[in-house]
């Protein structure tokens, strides 16, 4: 909070624009502009000084910035929607620009193409299915969406039910719409859940914490039982392991982590697989 309050201070005082690079892992306000360091400069480094980020600067630039949750396009400019910490991903070919977004402690979801969602179906409407994803209003998700799926072999699917898949339309103005199969027609794990098991809620900075490829959580709860596990971005996670009172465990540990230090989770496994 306080920390907020002096971002919230200095941008009011300088009323400018604040490079990304230094303030990167630091927290941004709903309203600021971004700069980064020119692009292509024909002075050589450090020559042109910054600019604002331009994401459709022409034919010179060759580098291309993905926008990430909580920042928003707006002409040629990069405006940060949501309060939390600035956070950058390097391109794997080390080119430049890569992804910027905004990590912060948000519970309410929206939907965004290409993420994997857990939703639970909530009615049958003709040859389509509503599917509550958490967000503003139901995801449509066709019967033919599915691998396999034909008008003769319709997919098993009752209300109720777990679906775990993938939006291809998510817009402000248009109904989201979700589908169980990949570019190529497969399910590559998605479709219905299995009844057994424990569905649960966390915060979206969680699951984008346990989705990190460097993430020891998820190795150190692997270790504590066999289990299965689903992660849904929009802050859904399903798990099964043997018994009930493991699947309990897991369920409280997974919750729990968010606020705990390094020590505190080691000691907490510790216990539990001395037990």
């Amino acid at each position: 909070m306080a920390e907020a309050a002096a971002v919230a201070g200095e941008s009011l005082g300088g009323g400018r624009a604040r490079a990304a690079r230094t303030v990167l892992g630091q927290v941004v306000l709903p309203g600021e502009e971004l700069l980064l360091p020119e692009q292509e400069d024909a002075d050589g480094p450090g020559g042109a000084g910054e600019q604002p980020l331009r994401l459709n600067a022409g034919a010179r630039s060759r580098v291309r910035v993905v926008c990430g949750p909580g920042l928003r396009r707006c002409g040629d400019r990069l405006l940060v929607t949501k309060c939390g910490r600035l956070r950058h991903k390097e391109p794997s070919s080390g080119s430049g620009g890569g992804v910027y977004w905004v990590d912060s402690q948000q519970k309410r979801y929206v939907p965004v193409k290409g993420d994997h969602v857990i939703g639970i179906v909530t009615a049958k409407s003709g040859d389509t299915f509503k599917v509550d994803v958490g967000g503003s209003e139901p995801a449509s998700l066709s019967y033919l969406a599915f691998e396999g799926a034909t008008k003769r072999n319709r997919p098993n699917v009752q209300v109720g039910d777990l679906i775990y898949g993938q939006f291809v339309v998510a817009n402000k103005d248009m109904e989201p719409e979700m589908v169980c199969i990949d570019s190529c027609g497969r399910a590559n794990g998605m479709g219905v859940i299995g009844q057994d098991g424990l569905l649960f809620k966390v915060t979206l900075g969680l699951i984008r914490k346990l989705l990190a490829p460097d993430c020891e959580i998820l190795q150190e709860v692997g270790k504590l039982y066999p289990l299965e596990i689903v992660f849904g971005m929009n802050g859904r996670i399903w798990v099964k392991a043997k018994t009930i009172q493991q699947t309990l465990i897991l369920a409280n540990i997974l919750e729990a982590c968010e606020h705990m230090t390094t020590e505190q989770r080691k000691q907490i496994f510790s216990r539990l697989a001395e037990s």
